[in-house]
């Protein structure tokens, strides 16, 4: 089962919208409560993400009996040090964003948390692609 969503940078009244409709979904589909609030987290975290940083991006979803695979790919202004970026409590945000109770610095390192497999990869300028894999089955 494949889904997509587009996501509007900027625009916080829709951050999460991506990740609500795949709880939905992964409830719909019997999946455990509890890799279910995994998936949802690190979505949601990605996804505010591109609502936080980015112009906009897209969020394919990938379910299949044994796992499921996000990607999210934005073009923003990407990420220069993805280690640094990786660190708990490291934020670009801006002060706007904080001021929403947005950019902590928690999102990546939660995403990781969450997570089975996370790939990210970005150019600065061009934007930057997410790769979170959860499998569904031990």
């Amino acid at each position: 089962m494949q889904y997509k969503f587009e996501v509007e940078g900027g625009n916080f009244s829709k951050a999460g919208t991506a990740s609500s409709e795949v709880k939905k979904i992964l409830n719909q589909l019997n999946v455990d409560y509890k890799l279910i609030k995994r998936i949802v987290v690190a979505l949601y975290e990605a996804e505010v993400n591109i609502v936080a940083h980015a112009n906009k991006g897209i969020i394919d979803v990938d379910i299949d009996t044994e796992r499921i695979k996000l990607v999210l790919n934005d073009s923003g202004p990407g990420i220069p040090n993805i280690e640094k970026a990786m660190e708990a409590g490291f934020s670009t945000a801006t002060q706007k964003v904080r001021e929403m109770g947005f950019g902590a610095g928690m999102g990546l390192p939660n995403i990781k948390r969450n997570a089975d497999i996370l790939n990210i990869s970005s150019e600065t300028g061009k934007g930057t692609s997410v790769e979170i894999i959860v499998f569904l089955k031990p």
